[in-house]
């Protein structure tokens, strides 16, 4: 209350600007922006099949003016010659946690976690969103985080106080008391007061309503339930049905309500079709979906997120991790499933869009898993949409983000030689430039 009455009183003790001020700075014409002309050997515009050789984008301010193969450079322009290099729009990584990193030993990361404070918490995460725009993914959907970190990591990069990737936030996942989104498997009162809907835990259709708009007062872009059990929670089963029809539906109805889009992590079949049914906009995992799921899910327009890279950490095929046991079985079962699943999801249609789980992987690892999306059958050009032209549709960014088009926000990268050819180039982005600004890559500034 008394911060409220200091701001009140300075704004009051302010001087008044005079009209003539007012007038003199209304006549003053704005400074033009900047035209900066990117080229390159090759492009890809996030849509096509193929790549454009001789690609050009003209970026004026924050937004892309034009972009095509050989086109005429304007007089004055800042020529950003990237060579042989291919351009591309700013990736998008649909499932993100900025806010934390699993490390090889999970108990000894438990451990750490506990010991640090809101404030070192918070002031780690900035080196976590550096590395992923440095990856080449200017925008991420950031599903789960705790003490509003996720808020504050947003509002900081949109400020330009941080460098970043632009971020969609939940804040606190929803989810049942027990599940994967509380905190079970540890002894009563450990972690103080059993947590309510301030936290996500809630129970019965009216309570995950209310949790809905707690989450959206306090910040959420998106609504991130648990549907299922997970692979890294000690107490449920990862394919275990965890919310009813009745509270997913709820869930959904308000948050479509409040103009927000629902992720739904799921695992186990049955769980992922419940959501599917309540009307959520994504699966994330999907691990054990089968056929019918999967046609449910392209019947309903339902994307899947897929999160292969996980899965090459949980399993120790990126890197050795040493987990509690039910959490190891966990993800043996999880890892065994995933890869008929995507090749089946491929099959049918579904539309898949690109999200790693960062954080269960390190961050600015994130490029990854297009080799795996490649590896089970996805075309390379199918890939590269993913990250880009489908996951702004997921997000529902498509009429800013996702493409290179006249009018979109200028988010371009280039990386080394013909991603189509390999995949793998996507690992070494060698140019980021998100909303006009360079944050990688051009030589001598």
């Amino acid at each position: 209350m008394r911060f409220r009455v200091f701001v009140l009183a300075a704004l009051a003790a302010m001087p008044a600007m005079p009209l003539s001020s007012l007038l003199s700075a209304q006549e003053t014409p704005a400074p033009q922006p900047e035209v900066i002309a990117l080229k390159a050997a090759r492009m890809f515009d996030g849509r096509s099949d193929t790549l454009v050789s001789n690609g050009v984008v003209l970026i004026e301010g924050d937004h892309i003016r034009a972009a095509g193969p050989g086109l005429a450079i304007p007089a004055g322009a800042r020529v950003i010659d990237l060579g042989d290099a291919t351009l591309l729009p700013g990736l998008i990584d649909a499932h993100t946690h900025l806010t934390n990193e699993s490390t090889d030993n999970w108990l000894q990361g438990t451990i750490d976690n506990l010991r640090r404070d809101v404030p070192e918490a918070a002031i780690r995460t900035t080196a976590n969103a550096r590395k992923t725009l440095m990856a080449g993914f200017t925008t991420v959907r950031d599903v789960g985080s705790g003490e509003y970190i996720d808020v504050g990591l947003r509002n900081t990069i949109r400020d330009g106080v941080i460098p970043g990737p632009r971020m969609l936030v939940s804040v606190h996942a929803l989810g049942a008391r027990g599940g994967h989104c509380d905190e079970g498997g540890f002894p009563y009162n450990l972690f103080g007061p059993e947590p309510g809907i301030d936290r996500g835990i809630a129970s019965g259709p009216d309570q995950f309503r209310d949790a809905v708009r707690f989450q959206v007062k306090y910040g959420a872009d998106v609504i991130k339930i648990c549907a299922t059990g997970g692979v890294l929670s000690l107490a449920d089963e990862v394919d275990t049905s965890q919310l009813t029809l009745e509270e997913m539906t709820a869930i959904v109805d308000e948050a479509h309500r409040l103009h927000k889009k629902v992720a739904a992590h799921a695992h186990g079949n049955e769980g992922a079709k419940l959501a599917v049914r309540a009307g959520v906009d994504s699966i994330e995992h999907g691990s054990f979906l089968d056929e019918e799921g999967l046609r449910m899910m392209k019947e309903h327009g339902t994307y899947l997120v897929p999160t292969l890279l996980a899965g090459e950490y949980v399993s120790g095929r990126a890197a050795v991790r040493h987990y509690p046991p039910e959490i190891a079985n966990k993800a043996k079962q999880a890892v065994a499933a995933r890869g008929a699943m995507f090749r089946k999801a491929l099959q049918v249609g579904v539309k898949i869009a690109f999200g790693t789980d960062s954080a269960v992987s390190p961050h600015g690892m994130n490029a990854q898993e297009f080799g795996l999306m490649v590896e089970l059958g996805m075309p390379p050009a199918a890939a590269l949409r993913a990250a880009t032209a489908v996951a702004a549709d997921l997000l529902g960014l498509s009429k800013t983000l996702g493409t290179l088009e006249p009018g979109k926000a200028a988010d371009v990268i280039a990386v080394p030689g013909n991603p189509l050819s390999d995949i793998h180039v996507l690992e070494k982005v060698s140019f980021v430039m998100k909303g006009g600004q360079v944050f990688k890559g051009e030589v001598g500034r």
